[in-house]
């Protein structure tokens, strides 16, 4: 029997199969389907109607007797007291270190007082607050209290003097995806990319990823301007535009539809060529292999 040998001149890429294999996955993975867009209205229970819930300074015509809350002259026994109180003790254990007792501030971390609810509700809820240690830039993760604990936090710094946007209601079941896409590539693409993947900044910085965000928290983003993103505020962006645009990011960029299948990252040119090139380099080196294979 004559053995074959492959001459050694035909050389096959180094994990040519594994990419092929992964470049399969990738092409015949089943597409995502287009989800509706979801509204979430003032009187959900992750966002409390502010006719319920005031927010800011808080003061009573009748104090009574009883203790008050630290740096608030509030009593204790006052209504709402009691999440002041649990307020208060979250933010002394998770955040005073770096903001101060009172919120006003230190050389770790800025001054609270005045920013607002929305801005306060933003960065607990999205994790990046309380930090572990200080770093360039926060990042979401994890939040380490739940809704209620968040909201009393909330509560206790917006009780220690008024100012900032409060949180925001949104509902999009009456909001336009097509005029959301329009400001979402005017407004928000040129740092967040126009599909939403986030990107990087200057100064070691980067705008994050939008594909877990919430609806509140998009809206809470557009309104307070964390980081180095700009403030958009009512006259900005209207109430009706905010809505539009949160609803273009739970639909078009959180749930693309994939007409064609596979959405290769959704960045056009880029993953479409790679692509090309693999599939053209791995037949090239299967056409060498069985030429090579043809002609031992």
């Amino acid at each position: 029997m004559r053995i074959r040998r492959l001459r050694s001149s035909v050389i096959i890429p180094a994990g040519l199969v594994g990419a092929v294999a992964v470049l399969g996955m990738i092409l015949f993975a089943p597409p995502r389907v287009a989800a509706q867009a979801q509204t979430t209205s003032s009187s959900s229970p992750d966002l409390p109607a502010p006719a319920v819930r005031p927010y800011g300074p808080r003061t009573f015509s009748q104090p009574g007797s009883g203790a008050v809350i630290p740096g608030t002259g509030i009593p204790a026994n006052a209504p709402g007291g009691q999440a002041l109180t649990e307020g208060r003790r979250l933010f002394v254990g998770a955040c005073s270190s770096c903001h101060g007792d009172r919120a006003a501030g230190t050389s770790q971390g800025p001054n609270l007082v005045g920013v607002g609810a929305a801005t306060v509700d933003f960065w607990v809820s999205t994790g990046r607050m309380p930090l572990a240690y200080p770093t360039a830039q926060a990042v979401i993760k994890p939040p380490a209290f739940n809704r209620q604990q968040t909201l009393a936090i909330v509560d206790y710094v917006t009780s220690l003097g008024a100012g900032g946007p409060g949180i925001p209601g949104v509902n999009t079941s009456q909001a336009s995806v097509s005029n959301g896409l329009s400001l979402f590539a005017l407004n928000c693409a040129p740092c967040h990319t126009i599909t939403g993947v986030g990107d990087a900044l200057s100064s070691g910085l980067f705008a994050p990823t939008l594909l877990k965000a919430t609806p509140l928290q998009i809206a809470e983003a557009m309104r307070t301007g964390p980081g180095n993103m700009p403030r958009f505020g009512p006259g900005n962006l209207s109430k009706q535009q905010v809505n539009d645009i949160v609803a273009y990011v739970a639909t078009g960029v959180q749930h693309p539809m994939n007409r064609g299948g596979a959405g290769l990252g959704h960045i056009g040119p880029v993953t479409e060529g790679f692509v090309a090139i693999l599939i053209g380099l791995g037949g090239l080196a299967l056409v060498s292999y069985w030429v090579g294979d043809r002609a031992a």
